[in-house]
């Protein structure tokens, strides 16, 4: 492939274009991990918040507090840097930018969850109460089934958040689509000027969030979770 570039686009354009598709790959790895560990760590959170425990909702409801009130700048420098540091220790990047990644999205994608299980009627709890069902049968066979479907197209609306953010794992050394594409920006070669370069990176990373957005628009049109106001016919 990169010698195929280099024919249509000549040099340095052909290895700048195959370096920066290269590393859009690493972009969608760490976008895949922050979205699958923050959604299992987001249900239990969600869980947790609607349990009838009353220092569970405390402990969900500081957890959602604290990683939403917290840049996701700050969680890489903290995880990539400050931790690693007072502790003496080295830290992967990937890992440091997973765990900030996966906390930051658990938080949000909690939060979606939590409000889509509890726009569910409390007559479907009651009911299930009436039949002697206790709280997790009725989460699982009654509440859930119907929370899915409000809670999935802004669930993948929030995967678009989570690739831009990762673009600010470079700050720690992360090598990923921003890492390389300002590495490139920054060298002194003729035809990889800041102007070619930020521009060639915005279409990589539009290529990658707007079919998202399209997808969670349409799933909110087919689950009915966006009505249509109709106009009103006048004399």
């Amino acid at each position: 492939m990169r010698d195929v570039l280099i024919e249509i686009f000549g040099r340095p354009h052909g290895i700048v274009i195959y370096q920066l598709l290269d590393a859009t790959q690493f972009t969608i790895y760490l976008s895949l991990i922050a979205f699958v560990g923050g959604g299992l760590l987001g249900a239990v959170i969600a869980l947790v918040r609607i349990a009838p425990s009353k220092w569970g909702k405390r402990f969900a409801i500081g957890y959602i507090w604290l990683f939403q009130s917290t840049p996701l700048l700050m969680l890489l420098f903290l995880t990539g840097l400050g931790v690693p540091r007072l502790f003496g220790m080295n830290i992967d990047p990937w890992y440091a930018a997973s765990i900030s990644l996966t906390l930051y999205s658990s938080a949000y994608m909690s939060d979606v969850w939590r409000g889509a299980l509890e726009s569910i009627p409390k007559g479907q709890w009651e009911g299930a109460n009436a039949l002697g069902l206790r709280f997790l049968p009725t989460l699982r066979l009654v509440v859930a089934p119907q929370a899915v479907t409000i809670a999935l197209a802004p669930t993948v609306g929030f995967m678009v958040q989570i690739i831009k953010g990762t673009s600010l794992a470079y700050i720690i050394g992360f090598t990923d689509l921003m890492t390389i594409g300002k590495r490139w920006a920054n060298a002194p070669v003729a035809g990889t000027e800041p102007y070619i370069i930020f521009p060639l990176m915005a279409l990589i990373y539009f290529a990658l969030c707007f079919p998202l957005s399209l997808y969670s628009r349409r799933l909110e049109r087919r689950m009915g979770t966006v009505k249509t106001v109709q106009p009103v016919a006048t004399a």
